[in-house]
């Protein structure tokens, strides 16, 4: 590549807008999204995002180099759109606690959204704050003894070392997890007067603002009653549905954006043009005009966050681990194979009888995904979709399988998919092939078990209640084994 790198200076673009967004979790999915959103929502340049990396600083510092600014690329059957996005004005590490904090506590920043994965929350089974995961516990006690030694602002040198978790580095003075750094964030704005703030969780779970609260609450409660009163006091929780197919971007796709407009952009974006976002919540200090992009404010969410989860998201990692075993690589090869797309179709149909008929618009919704998927030029592949499958299937598979019961129906449909979850997890140990769940060490204890009996070792992890059920163990066990023995499927073409 050749030519200029991508900047406000190179691209001509506005002065970027005032800091009024945090965002955590600076990913691919957030930039063709909730950023597309606030951009094409803003005309006047009013509403900028500061964003904040995850477990890695490289996005941070690659688009921090171009001032926030990056190339969307939706991708059609019909060929390529391109659009500069300008909407993210400070591009930061996840490390950078001090200025999350700095910018939470401003008086001008209204919201931060989150697009931090499911597995991130740390909820456990039933749905509260898992206090037993490693990185829970740490900051818990972190957050106590900072509370303690007189809040999280303190130095270092202020406090005891048997305080908290002695592992060295900055991980002595920040929470480890997502949530817990949210925490000492809210606890800055508490200090600053700054006044009320809405949290926005754009993860693919149910009631994930319900789900945020959990979280926060959670870990504040174990710092400081007072924080816990003032977030329930000063803090709204936004649950939203968000719906945008975003796979990851190739070296193919920096070469195209070279030639198309003369500017080097190291961190483009590919997303399919449909779009979607759904919110319900209140937003104490203002928020974007979002409604101009098309975003809908409704009161009652949760049948729009089941049907995305179930039909989208469900079809998604039913076809994400029975595909892999059949031998496909992307989705647009799963739902070519005749079997996959049966057993999507049967999950589907099993789905759309424990949703609501009025208002979802399904049948039209169940056509518009069927497109979607076979987009042959999205190369979505499996393996970014199977990953953290013991977070993901407990939204997905484990509510169509109970509303199935609960009827008096099999979830057969329902069961295959956490089957193939088994069979896949089964196949990858055998090849040696590691598996990208932050579950694990839990995963291969349970997976270490005599056969058959790593059943009720994997169910546990998603629904204790449905791994007790003996015929809801031997009906995923039958599937997970005709799955484990089916011959691949034919060759995509």
């Amino acid at each position: 590549m050749s030519g200029p790198l991508l900047s406000r200076k190179t691209f001509d673009a506005p002065p970027p807008a005032p800091v009024r967004i945090v965002h955590l979790g600076l990913g691919a999915f957030h930039r063709a999204h909730q950023a597309w959103y606030t951009q094409h929502a803003d005309p006047k340049g009013e509403w900028g995002i500061a964003a904040f990396t995850g477990r890695r600083p490289d996005a941070a510092l690659t688009l921090a180099a171009q001032d926030g600014l990056y190339t969307l690329i939706e991708r059609a059957d019909s060929g390529d759109s391109f659009e500069v996005i300008t909407s993210i004005v400070e591009a930061n590490d996840g490390a950078d606690v001090a200025r999350l904090l700095e910018l939470v506590a401003a008086p001008s920043t209204a919201l931060v959204t989150l697009t931090i994965t499911e597995a991130a929350y740390h909820l456990g089974a039933d749905g509260e704050l898992d206090a037993g995961d490693p990185a829970v516990a740490a900051d818990i006690k972190l957050l106590a003894a900072r509370t303690a030694a007189g809040g999280p602002f303190v130095n270092d040198d202020e406090m005891n070392d048997d305080d908290v978790n002695d592992d060295g580095g900055e991980s002595r003075r920040w929470a480890r997890t997502a949530t817990g750094r949210l925490v000492q964030a809210l606890d800055a704005r508490r200090r600053s007067g700054a006044g009320p703030i809405a949290i926005v969780s754009c993860d693919n779970l149910a009631h994930n603002g319900a789900a945020a609260r959990t979280a926060v609450q959670g870990l504040a409660a174990a710092a400081d009653p007072e924080l816990t009163a003032w977030i329930d006091e000063n803090v709204s929780f936004v649950s939203t549905s968000v719906d945008r197919i975003t796979p990851r971007t190739t070296d193919a796709e920096l070469e195209l954006v070279a030639a198309s407009s003369g500017l080097r952009d190291a961190a483009p974006v590919v997303t399919e043009p449909f779009r979607n976002w759904v919110l319900s919540g209140d937003f104490p200090a203002g928020r974007p005009e979002w409604e101009r992009a098309g975003a809908v404010f409704v009161d009652d969410i949760e049948p729009f966050e089941n049907r995305k989860l179930w039909l989208l998201n469900g079809a998604h990692s039913l076809l994400a681990y029975a595909g892999q075993l059949r031998g496909h690589s992307t989705v647009a090869q799963a739902l070519a194979d005749p079997d996959c797309r049966a057993w999507m179709t049967a999950f589907w149909d099993e789905a759309q009888d424990d949703l609501p008929v009025a208002g979802l618009g399904i049948p039209d919704y169940r056509e518009a995904l069927l497109k979607r998927f076979s987009n042959s030029r999205i190369t979505h592949y499996l393996a970014q979709i199977a990953m953290d499958g013991s977070s993901k299937l407990r939204m997905r598979a484990f509510p169509v399988l109970k509303a199935e019961l609960t009827a008096g129906r099999s979830g057969e449909a329902a069961a295959r998919m956490i089957g193939s979850w088994i069979a896949f997890l089964r196949a990858s140990r055998a090849a040696g092939t590691a598996v990208e769940d932050t579950k694990t060490a839990e995963l291969e204890a349970a997976l270490a078990l005599p056969a058959g009996e790593d059943i009720g070792g994997l169910l546990e992890l998603l629904d204790p209640t449905l791994a007790a059920n003996v015929e809801v163990r031997n009906r995923v066990q039958k599937l997970a084994e005709r799955l484990s023995n089916a011959v691949p499927g034919p060759a995509a073409p």
